[in-house]
């Protein structure tokens, strides 16, 4: 067993750096959960496609994520869950839905959409953990923003929502 506190030790390490967040990483607290993200990159990346998406928009009277339903009123114990919603929503509605005939800017939302994928999995791990609950005030904010989506034709309303993803990004960044 000479090799066991040499292992515990490296073990350790790794566990530390994998915590650690890396150049260009913020972390994010929502509610009791705490992920790091690149918010850099995901803003580059969307503010390089945003006036490409934006265009593909016919229906400019219709918000999916804006007032009355904002985010910016949801309470700090909520923003767990919500948040896991919202990153769930965009990797499985959203991102799904958005190809374009434009290589670049489908690379440009792949990326984005790993950046979420990653960080729904980290936010998952972490609501399991702490057992985070939704509650009655979050859980209609959702729904609002499902029944937005739903109403309309699934290609417009994914490419509405990623036109919307800066809002998102406000509110996360401002949640911090």
């Amino acid at each position: 067993m000479r090799g066991s506190p040499l292992l515990l030790c490296l073990l350790s390490v790794s566990c530390w750096l994998n915590l650690m967040p890396t150049a260009g990483d913020k972390i994010f607290h929502f509610g009791t959960c705490r992920v790091s993200l690149s918010m850099t990159e995901i803003r580059a990346g969307f503010t390089a496609i945003k006036a490409n998406i934006q265009s593909r928009d016919p229906i400019r009277t219709l918000s999916i994520l804006s007032h009355p339903h904002s985010l910016h009123k949801v309470k700090s114990a909520d923003r767990c869950c919500i948040t896991h919603q919202l990153f769930t929503f965009y990797v499985d509605k959203v991102f799904k839905h958005c190809r374009t005939e434009d290589s670049f800017v489908n690379r440009k939302i792949s990326s984005i959409a790993n950046s979420f994928l990653s960080a729904r999995r980290k936010l998952g791990q972490c609501r399991e953990q702490n057992n985070c609950m939704c509650g009655e005030e979050s859980t209609e904010k959702f729904k609002q923003i499902l029944a937005n989506y739903e109403g309309l034709n699934v290609t417009s309303a994914a490419m509405k929502s990623l036109g919307e993803l800066d809002i998102l990004l406000d509110w996360m960044e401002k949640a911090r």
